[in-house]
């Protein structure tokens, strides 16, 4: 059986971009008779918040999504928060270490800053790491550990990671163009690329359907699979939401979330009307039922760039001067 998820981070209420990537996950297990678990990304615990976690599991079921597995559904494969299968990212970080794939890095974020200028790799904000500490020899690490607690590298594998993305299409990476990656900050909190690897894995997740955005830590996210002896899922990556103004949605702009959308009197097919309108299901914003969204799902559809909310969505979602709030924020 296909096996899908819904992962949010509660750092914020949702928004309709999220809703947009929960939807459209949803759609693709309940038309491939999957399953589909929601799962909570509270890894990082000091933005995390339990106020977060209960109303965007009220979020979602207003829309009407349900799913077999999650936070207040028992499964085989709990628990679904991850600050709860903190055990899980050890025992693989043990496993990469046993291999020889991690290694201490000391760089201060002065020492990251001075590379800024270097060239950019598989993220925009993000230039390739140098390999400052990928040699160190033990009395060296041995010495800085003295006076500075290390983050945890992953040693990237040399040469391509190709992979086939069911929205994006053919993908090919030169992982040298990214550098070794984070696993474990200096802090201790586990980096995303880890847990989110681990928990799919143990999952037994199939289809991992996520914003566009996220689309250059897959290679990352498959060299993990790689060296942790993972099955690695199919991915699909749908287009972001931009708002009017064509710029990003942002959670801090409370007229953009579910709840106020409800409370402005919107109707949650009204919501999905407007989602299957985005998607390239629809070509109205005319409300729509969920049993009426999945028989039209179809990922070939699906928009490979942002999309944006226009006029008549805006319209319905009784949305007003979007882009002017996010700029205030």
């Amino acid at each position: 059986m296909r096996r899908g998820r819904f992962a949010p981070s509660p750092t914020g209420e949702l928004h309709i971009g999220n809703a947009f990537t929960a939807v459209l996950s949803w759609l693709q297990m309940r038309s491939a008779f999957g399953a589909f678990v929601l799962r909570i990304e509270d890894i990082d615990g000091a933005r995390s918040k339990s106020e977060y976690v209960q109303q965007t599991l009220a979020d979602l079921r207003w829309l009407g999504l349900d799913w077999d597995e999650g936070p207040d559904v028992e499964g085989p494969y709990g628990p679904y928060c991850q600050q709860e299968r903190l055990s899980l990212y050890e025992e693989a970080l043990s496993q990469l270490e046993a291999h020889g794939r991690l290694y201490p890095c000391f760089c201060s974020r002065a020492q990251l800053a001075q590379v800024a200028s270097a060239p950019h790799g598989l993220f925009a904000d993000e230039p390739r790491y140098p390999g400052i500490c990928r040699d160190l020899t033990p009395a060296q690490q041995a010495e800085l550990a003295v006076h500075k607690h290390p983050a945890l590298r992953f040693r990237v594998p040399e040469g391509e990671i190709s992979f086939v993305d069911a929205v994006a299409g053919v993908q090919r990476v030169d992982m040298a163009m990214g550098g070794d990656f984070i696993v474990r900050r200096a802090d201790g909190v586990f980096a995303y690329q880890l847990s989110v690897v681990v928990d799919d894995a143990e999952m037994g997740v199939t289809d991992v359907l996520r914003g566009m955005d996220l689309l250059p830590s897959t290679p990352r996210q498959i060299a993990l699979y790689n060296a942790l002896g993972k099955p690695i899922p199919m991915f699909a990556h749908v287009p972001i939401v931009l708002d009017v103004m064509g710029q990003r949605l942002a959670k801090r702009n409370r007229s953009i979330t579910l709840r106020a959308m409800r409370e402005a009197g919107v109707a949650a097919e009204e919501i999905l009307g407007v989602i299957g309108y985005l998607a390239g299901f629809c070509d109205t914003c005319q409300p729509i039922s969920l049993d009426n969204l999945t028989d039209r799902f179809e990922l070939a559809k699906v928009p490979k760039h942002p999309v944006r909310l226009d006029a008549m969505s805006a319209r319905v979602l009784h949305l007003r001067d979007v882009g002017a709030n996010e700029e205030a924020g």
